[in-house]
C-alpha cells in the first residue's frame, strides 16, 4: 500500500517536469530558429560587402583592406551560426545531454567569435577607429603625387563621389600650397565642401558596419540566453531521469 501511495505522489510530479521540459525544449528549438536567421542575415550583409563593385574598387585604390578584417571574421561566425543552429534544435528535441554540452560549448565559441568580429570591424569602420590614419595617409599621397594622372583621377573620384575636400578640410590644399581642384566645390553652390574624406569616409563606413555590427552582437546575446536554456534542460532531463528510476 506505500508502494501504491509513492507512486500515485510521484506520477503528477513526473507529468509536471516532462511538461516543463517540453516548455524548454521548444523554446530553445525557438531561439535557434531566431539565431540562424541572424545567421543568414550576417551572411547576406558581409557577402553583400565582399562584392558590391564600387565600393571594393574604393577599398582597393585607397588600400583600405584592412577593414575586411573584421568582415571575413564574422562571414566564418554566420557560417558557424546556421550549422550550430541546426545542432541546438536536434540536442534540444531529442534531449541528448551530451549533445547538449557539446552544443552549450559552441555557443560560447559563437559569442567569443562574434564578439572579436564585431570589436574588430568596428575597430577598422568608425570614428577615431584605426582605419583612420590609414584613410589620411592615403588621400595625402594621392593630394602629394598630381603629376601621375591615376593619382589625380582616384582622388577626384573620392572627392566627388563622396562630397570632401582634402584629407581632413579644404586647408589641405592651402597648407601644401596647391590650388583648390573643381571638385572639391559643391556643383550648385560652388563653396569649397566643409568636412575632409577621412571623416566622409569614416561616416560611410559606419553606415556599412552599423547594422551588422548591431546584429552579430544580438546573436551573440541569443548564444548566451542558448546557453542558458541548455543548462535549465540538461538539468531537468538528470531530474526526470532520477524521478523515472526512483518512481520505478
Amino acid at each position: 500500500m506505500a508502494g501504491a501511495g509513492r507512486g500515485a505522489g510521484r506520477g503528477p510530479a513526473v507529468g509536471k517536469l516532462e511538461s516543463q521540459i517540453y516548455c524548454i525544449k521548444y523554446t530553445l528549438f525557438c531561439f535557434n530558429v531566431v539565431l540562424w536567421l541572424f545567421g543568414l542575415s550576417i551572411f547576406a550583409l558581409c557577402l553583400w560587402i565582399c562584392i558590391e563593385p564600387v565600393f571594393s574598387e574604393w577599398m582597393t585604390i585607397l588600400e583600405l583592406q584592412k577593414y575586411y578584417i573584421g568582415i571575413y571574421i564574422i562571414l566564418i561566425a554566420s557560417l558557424v551560426i546556421m550549422v550550430v543552429a541546426f545542432l541546438g534544435c536536434g540536442s534540444a528535441l531529442m534531449e541528448n545531454v551530451f549533445l547538449l554540452f557539446a552544443y552549450i560549448a559552441t555557443q560560447i565559441g559563437i559569442f567569443v567569435f562574434g564578439l572579436v568580429g564585431a570589436c574588430v570591424l568596428l575597430d577598422f569602420s568608425t570614428y577615431n577607429s584605426s582605419l583612420q590614419p590609414l584613410i589620411k595617409n592615403s588621400i595625402y599621397n594621392l593630394m602629394n603625387n598630381p603629376q601621375h594622372e591615376g593619382s589625380r583621377l582616384i582622388l577626384r573620384m573620392v572627392q566627388e563621389g563622396i562630397g570632401c575636400c582634402g584629407a581632413d578640410s579644404p586647408m589641405d590644399y592651402l597648407n601644401l600650397n596647391k590650388p583648390l581642384p573643381a571638385e572639391c566645390r559643391d556643383s550648385v553652390t560652388g563653396n569649397a565642401y566643409f568636412h575632409g574624406c577621412v571623416d566622409e569616409l569614416t561616416w560611410y563606413l559606419e553606415g556599412k558596419s552599423g547594422w551588422l555590427a548591431g546584429i552579430v552582437l544580438a546573436s551573440c546575446m541569443i548564444a548566451v540566453i542558448n546557453a542558458v536554456i541548455s543548462l535549465v534542460l540538461i538539468h531537468a532531463v538528470r531530474k526526470e531521469e532520477d524521478e523515472a528510476i526512483a518512481y520505478k
